[in-house]
């Protein structure tokens, strides 16, 4: 008997183990609270809905609750519903979502933004606290200050034979095209030119703007417009009424070239720069000629024109070329800077074909050097109208 005894009590002893082993309570971990920042664009007057998702990391057999705040950044009761409360995610569930109301505003301006803040968890942790609200203030409503020069509507002798007013509401695609892309333009410039109302529109009261921005991700863009194969002139009076940007690297142009350049390539096309500027030199306004072997450095000619007060980015001003058979004369605001006659053009004379108008802006470049710490963005060129007189 006793034999039998011992030979079971092994057994006895390992179920005993067993049983205790399995009756040990369960020790599970507080999930972990996650917010997602929210990013979108207002570009109307419509309310749009920033949709803030509150996640855990794992479901919980209790209830997870949480309080939350809004907290003005650059942005503030003007822009957003302000928000407090306690948010409630159900047991068994991972998620839920928090919805801030954003006042719709058509006004330009730089983004702002605003956060969401969590803080007492209840059956959970916070492995993030925060979120950030980004409003992208892409509307197209940019005030403008329309103070400077206007030039005559009409002139001795020369009658209007085309106008564009930028009275809109959006660029005529018959008479302007978009040049897109990046790769440096030939002159190892930075930005990349987009088709979009983010680099070039019309805002109220009749203005082109073409906008060069830096981008959250640190790249460049701005627009890049013609009207090659649309509007094409020999000769003429050119008047174009615009207000300039300013700072370190950025370059806007107002220019034309020779529209055979599919067939001659440049310079040997011919290049008319109306008006350049640099950005670190807001004063100064460049007018030159190209002229050239196709596929080859171009010959040039041109002068500068400095304002005796100011610079050009603080009132409209007109930027002018007279152009005939036998020379082109530079303008500003009326004043002539520079003549090029055809006797100082050495070679192939370009100048007696038709060109096509080119405005943009560009960021960087051999010429304006890239931009530095100092640089602010964004910068606008604002233009008012072209016009051809003949």
């Amino acid at each position: 008997m006793n034999k039998i005894i011992l030979a079971f009590l092994p057994l006895l002893l390992f179920a005993g183990c067993t049983k205790n082993k399995s009756a040990d309570p369960v020790v599970t971990a507080d999930p972990l609270i996650n917010i997602k920042s929210v990013k979108l664009s207002r570009n109307g007057t419509s309310v749009i809905t920033f949709p803030f998702y509150i996640t855990l990391n794992n479901a919980s057999s209790k209830e997870v609750k949480v309080d939350y705040k809004t907290v003005d950044g650059t942005a503030n009761s003007n822009d957003y519903t302000q928000k407090s409360g306690t948010l409630t995610i159900p047991a068994n569930q991972k998620a839920a979502e928090i919805d801030i109301s954003v006042k719709g505003d058509t006004l330009r301006d730089v983004d702002k933004v605003f956060y969401l803040e969590l803080s007492n968890p209840v059956n959970a942790k916070l492995n993030t606290t925060q979120a950030t609200g980004t409003i992208i203030c892409d509307g197209t409503y940019l005030p403008v200050n329309d103070s400077g020069y206007t030039a005559p509507a009409s002139y001795p002798g020369l009658s209007l034979v085309w106008s564009d007013e930028f009275n809109g509401p959006n660029l005529n695609p018959n008479t302007w095209n978009y040049e897109t892309g990046g790769g440096g333009w030939g002159n190892n410039e930075l930005e990349n030119y987009t088709n979009t109302t983010k680099n070039a529109y019309i805002t109220d009261g009749g203005y082109l703007v073409i906008e060069a921005r830096k981008e959250l991700d640190g790249s460049y863009t701005s627009a890049r417009l013609q009207t090659k194969g649309n509007k094409e002139f020999t000769y003429g009076r050119m008047d174009i009424r615009a207000k300039l940007p300013k700072t370190k690297g950025i370059w806007p142009a107002i220019w034309m070239l020779g529209s055979n350049i599919s067939t001659t390539p440049w310079p040997a096309c011919g290049e008319i720069d109306i008006m350049e500027l640099l950005g670190h030199q807001p004063n100064t306004v460049y007018g030159t000629m190209h002229w050239g072997q196709a596929g080859q450095g171009s010959t040039h000619i041109g002068n500068s024109y400095v304002l005796s007060d100011g610079d050009f980015s603080q009132k409209f001003h007109v930027f002018s070329i007279v152009w005939d058979s036998s020379k082109i004369e530079w303008y500003v605001d009326n004043v002539k800077y520079f003549t090029g006659n055809k006797s100082d053009v050495t070679g192939n004379y370009p100048f007696d074909k038709s060109f096509f108008f080119l405005l943009n802006v560009a960021i960087g470049g051999n010429w304006p050097g890239a931009p530095d710490a100092s640089t602010v963005f964004p910068q606008r060129m604002i233009v008012d109208y072209v016009r051809v007189y003949q």
